[in-house]
């Protein structure tokens, strides 16, 4: 097992968001793309496109104000984008442009909302619920079929985690309530999951910790957002972990990947080879002490690698 140290990540953002999110990476653009969830917008910035550190920016970071909490975003074939708000699905077709109600979401928006999804290799985007009092794992995860969405699986409180394996035959999906990734066999065509198992039992956090005590309980994180390589291998963001996991297509952990703040919320893969590790952070509802110690706290950071990623899928109508 390798780790890499937080000084080799490079704070591509210094402006932070509350909570960022969804990252991706727009190959024709050379942008990465994000959302800000209570920030309520949407962001982009683009990127050098010179592989050697440093990582730099090319131009000022890009915002686009929605009016409800953004869960997750995707590119859309043709142009613009599809994210899933708290109260739908919608079609942006142009950068700050008007948004068109796809499908309306499924469920009592006064106590469940969107948050992680990406489209699969069919172009069928995919969001997952989160239910906000906590208690209960009344999360779904849906997939717009045409103009309607349809659920898949339940039975979470966080859906998390969201990926594909680069042959699209297995499917990754986390519940950070539960401290748990769960992998599932995939049918292409259908895109329906079965033989569910768990693929990671991340250890719940311990009674009594808090960030920054000098002694007790330690406390590695729980799965948030997630990405795979080009070689199978899962990436989770452990939030409050101050770590990202890479696991082996068989869930051994190969790596523990410090992170610059405690708590990274979602990876991906970018830049022109792909060797660039983007992640997504939070500073929402830390303390004065935290974001003391660590001011770009929901910033975004990059990080160059040696394995690459896998280019990211297009929602197709």
């Amino acid at each position: 097992m390798t780790a890499s140290p937080p000084s080799a990540w490079q704070a591509l953002t210094t402006q932070p968001d509350g909570l960022s999110e969804s990252p991706f990476w727009h190959p024709h653009e050379q942008r990465l793309y994000w959302v800000d969830i209570p920030g309520r917008r949407l962001a982009r910035v683009k990127v050098r496109p010179d592989t050697q550190a440093p990582i730099q920016t090319d131009g000022p970071v890009e915002y686009w104000p929605v009016p409800e909490e953004p869960g997750c975003i995707a590119p859309a074939q043709g142009g613009g984008v599809i994210v899933a708000l708290r109260d739908g699905i919608y079609l942006g077709p142009t950068w700050g442009g008007s948004l068109t109600l796809l499908a309306p979401a499924p469920y009592d928006t006064t106590r469940l909302r969107f948050n992680d999804g990406k489209c699969d290799a069919q172009g069928r985007f995919w969001a997952g619920s989160l239910y906000e009092p906590k208690d209960q794992a009344l999360g779904t995860l849906y997939t717009l079929d045409g103009q309607a969405l349809h659920a898949v699986q339940s039975g979470v409180t966080t859906a998390n985690g969201l990926a594909w394996s680069p042959d699209g035959r297995t499917a990754y999906w986390a519940d950070t309530a539960a401290h748990q990734v769960r992998a599932f066999d995939v049918d292409a065509a259908s895109g329906q999951f079965a033989n569910a198992r768990v693929f990671y039992q991340a250890t719940p956090k311990p009674a009594g910790w808090a960030w920054g005590q000098a002694a007790g309980p330690r406390y590695g994180g729980r799965p948030d957002g997630a990405t795979v390589d080009a070689q199978g291998n899962y990436y989770s963001a452990m939030y409050e972990g101050k770590r990202i996991v890479k696991f082996s297509p068989q869930g051994e952990v190969l790596a523990e990947i410090e992170t610059p703040v405690q708590c990274p919320t979602m990876p991906c893969f970018g830049g022109e080879d792909f060797k660039t590790l983007f992640i997504t952070t939070s500073r929402n509802g830390r303390s004065e002490a935290e974001l003391a110690a660590m001011p770009l706290s929901g910033c975004v950071f990059a990080l160059r690698v040696d394995v690459p990623g896998v280019p990211v899928n297009f929602f197709r109508r």
